[in-house]
């Protein structure tokens, strides 16, 4: 089968072919068709992510596909389900072995594009804004990055929510498509002064940050108080370092946001949170935004899409 693989962190990923895996126990194998980039798989190029696998491995975290293969005693999804998967590596191939236990089944409305770009984006956002922020109706919502893979998700479960959105994203176009999805309120980080603007506003309640450097730095200090704080990521390569006596004085919280841990320490996080997002979606609330769909063979190019910021939602991988 094909996959799209990092054979060393020195050289960059390659399409090859490798044997079709066996499902063991406790595992299924899926016939993967969509497949969703994330800035994690350009860290995981370069050997930097927390969960980078040693090479060679595939990378694609979250996948969508159909069960094809189950593997001896293994209670799941029965062969023929549509499912979809985070599996942290391995989503960019025609083939994928996955436990069974974290397949979830697609609901029927949903194609497998939308499926492979659910999981991250709109389960980061939900589990940031809800369970961790307790963002509350009325609240100043500020997001950076507001129209990459999880920004767009956060301003359009904000706005879900009942709160004001504050969106800041550099450039015009992806401000337009930021508002699209509820923005309130319109920041360009090519130019404006973040600091000045959020606090003309009435400050933020909620910080959802996936980009640190100096914007963190400039919604650090336009904060109210009480104000929460969500380092999400560091697309810009930069990461702050947060005075702690100016948390003492405006008495900030700042709490930090790693999706798929969850998986592993505490996974009802993660299931209660679909299930609400599921439920959302059936009820034509949620709207996954996917501004490229490239083939397999167009891996490198998807990524690259990424790399250079010239994507917004969701950038996927659709496998044939």
């Amino acid at each position: 089968m094909r996959a799209f693989q990092v054979v060393s962190h020195d050289e960059g990923p390659k399409l090859v072919d490798i044997p079709t895996p066996t499902p063991g126990t406790g595992q299924i194998r899926v016939k993967i068709h969509a497949c969703a980039l994330n800035f994690g798989d350009l860290l995981m190029i370069k050997g930097t992510y927390q969960d980078t696998p040693p090479p060679p491995f595939t990378l694609g975290m979250e996948v969508a596909g159909i069960v094809d293969a189950v593997g001896p005693d293994t209670t799941g999804p029965e062969i023929g389900t549509r499912v979809l998967v985070f599996g942290g590596s391995g989503g960019l191939a025609d083939y994928g072995i996955y436990e069974a236990a974290s397949a979830v089944p697609i609901p029927k409305n949903m194609q497998f594009e939308e499926a492979a770009a659910f999981p991250v984006a709109y389960g980061t956002s939900h589990v940031a804004l809800d369970y961790r922020a307790r963002l509350q109706p009325g609240e100043n919502l500020l997001v950076l990055g507001a129209a990459g893979g999880v920004g767009l998700t956060a301003v359009e479960l904000g706005k879900l929510m009942g709160a004001n959105v504050i969106a800041c994203a550099r450039g015009a176009d992806k401000l337009r498509v930021a508002q699209s999805c509820g923005a309130d309120h319109l920041i360009d980080a090519t130019s404006a002064d973040i600091r000045a603007e959020v606090k003309a506003l009435g400050g933020a309640d909620v910080v959802y940050d996936p980009v640190g450097g100096e914007q963190f730095k400039a919604a650090f200090r336009a904060c109210r108080p009480e104000a929460r704080l969500l380092p999400i990521g560091f697309a810009s390569g930069d990461i702050p370092q947060i005075p702690a006596n100016h948390l003492l004085v405006k008495n900030l919280t700042v709490m930090g946001l790693y999706w798929g841990g969850y998986l592993r320490f505490k996974p009802e996080v993660i299931t209660n949170s679909m299930s609400t997002l599921f439920g959302w979606y059936d009820a034509g609330k949620l709207t996954p935004h996917v501004s490229h769909t490239l083939p397999l063979e167009e891996a490198a190019q998807a990524y690259e899409l990424l790399r250079s910021r010239k994507s917004t939602g969701k950038v996927v991988v659709s496998i044939n």
